[in-house]
C-alpha cells in the first residue's frame, strides 16, 4: 500500500530541516526546547489525574455519566505521559530525528484524537438523557452499558489507527506525503464517520440542551432542584471542553488535509500539530475554573499531595488489660494520610480528645467528657 502515497520532493525535505516532528524547531536551544516540553509534561499530567480523582473523591461528582469525562482525561493523559516525554527523552540523547518515536507520538497523538471526540459526543449525548428526558429514560443508561460504550470507543479508535499504520493509509506526519486520488475515498468515509458525524451530534445535542432550558426558565412556575442547577453547570462545562478541543484541534485538521494535495511549510504544520497536543494540559484546568465541585476537589487535593495534611486516629481500649496498658503508654498521636471522600481532615486521637475537653470546662459546669465527634468547623470526623 505504500505506493497510495508520493514520496516527499526536496522542497518538502527542504521545508522540515529546520522544523523537527519531535522536537521543534532548531532556532530555539535545546535546553528552551527541553524545558517546554517537560513542563508540559508535568503540569499536563498533574492536572489530568487531578481531574480523574476529582469524580472519584467529590461526592457531586460520583455519577455514571461522568465516567465519559474521566475518559477524556485519560486520553490527555496518555499524551502528556508518553508523547511529551518522548521527545524529552530525544533532546536529552541528543538526536536530531527519531522516526521510531515520531511513529509512535503520532499513533498515539490520533488514537487520543479520535477517542476524545467520540467520548465528547457520546458526553453530549448522557448531559442531554439527564437533563431533558425523564428519570425513567435516563436509568435505561446503567454502569454497564457505559462501560461497553467506553471499551466500544477505544476499540473503534485503536482499531482503525492500527489499520491506518499497518497498510500505510494514514495522513502522512513524520513524512509529509501527499495523497493519490485512489485513497481520497477512504479519507472521506474515515473523516464523516469519525470527525464530521461526532461533531455534529455533540453541537446538536448542546444547542437542544440550551434551548429546551431557556424555554423552560422562561416559565415563571420553573423551580429546578439544587441537583438539577449543578448537572446543568457541569454540562455547560463540558461544552467549554468541546469548544475548547475545536479550537485547539480544528487548525491543525484543516493544515493536515490542504498538506495532503498541496504543499504545506513545515513550520507552520508542526507548529500547529503541537499547538492542538498541547489542548491535553489545559483541558483540565477548564474543569477547574468553571465548575465549582471540580475546584473544590482540586482544592482538596493540592492540600492533601501539597501541603502535607495529616490525620490522627486511635484505638479504642476493648478490655480492662488493654485499659491498663493504655495509660502505661504515651499517648501520641499517630498520623495516616486518608482521603475519606469529601472530607480530609479527622482528629479523633485521645490527646486532643482531652484539650477539647479541657477547654470546654472553663465555660461549662464540669461533668463527663467523651471524645468529640465533631469539629468546631463542622467537618465529619473519620474513626479509623
Amino acid at each position: 500500500m505504500s505506493g497510495n502515497a508520493s514520496a516527499p520532493n526536496g522542497d518538502d525535505a527542504n521545508l522540515q530541516e529546520s522544523v523537527s516532528p519531535v522536537t521543534l524547531s532548531a532556532d530555539w536551544s535545546r535546553v528552551a526546547r527541553l524545558l517546554l516540553i517537560a513542563s508540559l509534561a508535568v503540569i499536563g499530567s498533574v492536572g489530568n489525574i487531578f481531574m480523574i480523582s476529582s469524580v472519584m473523591i467529590e461526592d457531586h461528582l460520583k455519577k455514571r455519566g461522568n465516567v465519559f469525562i474521566v475518559n477524556v482525561a485519560l486520553a490527555d493523559l496518555l499524551i502528556t505521559g508518553l508523547v511529551f516525554p518522548a521527545s524529552t527523552v530525544v533532546l536529552l540523547a541528543g538526536l536530531k530525528d527519531a522516526p521510531g518515536v515520531c511513529n509512535f507520538q503520532w499513533f498515539l497523538a490520533i488514537l487520543c484524537c479520535l477517542v476524545t471526540l467520540l467520548t465528547l459526543a457520546a458526553t453530549a449525548a448522557e448531559n442531554y438523557a439527564r437533563l431533558c428526558l425523564s428519570q425513567d429514560c435516563y436509568e435505561m443508561l446503567t454502569s454497564t452499558r457505559i462501560t461497553i460504550v467506553v471499551l466500544t470507543i477505544w476499540l473503534l479508535s485503536g482499531l482503525t489507527v492500527t489499520l491506518q499504520f499497518v497498510y500505510n493509509v494514514g495522513p502522512g506526519y513524520c513524512t509529509r506525503r501527499r495523497l493519490t486520488g485512489d485513497v481520497l475515498p477512504y479519507y472521506v468515509i474515515v473523516g464523516a464517520f469519525f470527525v464530521f458525524l461526532p461533531a455534529s451530534l455533540t453541537f446538536a445535542c448542546y444547542l437542544h440542551i440550551t434551548l429546551r432550558i431557556r424555554v423552560a426558565k422562561s416559565r415563571p412556575s420553573f423551580k429546578p432542584p439544587m441537583s438539577f442547577s449543578w448537572d446543568y453547570a457541569l454540562m455547560k462545562t463540558n461544552m467549554y471542553s468541546f469548544v475548547l478541543f475545536v479550537v485547539f484541534w480544528l487548525p491543525f485538521g484543516i493544515t493536515l488535509g490542504i498538506g495532503s494535495v498541496h504543499t504545506i511549510p513545515g513550520r507552520l504544520f508542526y507548529n500547529l500539530a503541537w499547538f492542538a497536543l498541547s489542548k491535553s494540559c489545559i483541558n483540565n484546568f477548564l474543569y477547574c475554573l468553571t465548575n465549582r465541585h471540580f475546584r473544590n476537589a482540586y482544592v482538596n487535593l493540592f492540600h492533601y499531595c501539597c501541603c502535607k495534611t495529616t490525620v490522627s486516629f486511635s484505638r479504642r481500649p476493648r478490655g480492662a488489660s488493654e485499659v491498663l496498658s493504655q495509660a502505661t503508654r504515651p499517648t501520641g498521636d499517630v498520623r495516616v494520610h486518608i482521603i475519606p471522600g469529601y472530607n480530609m481532615y479527622s482528629y479523633t486521637s485521645p490527646q486532643r480528645a482531652r484539650e477539647v475537653c479541657k477547654t470546654a470546662t472553663l465555660k461549662r459546669s464540669a461533668g463527663s467528657c467523651r471524645p468529640s465527634t465533631s469539629r468546631p468547623n463542622g467537618r465529619d470526623v473519620y474513626e479509623l
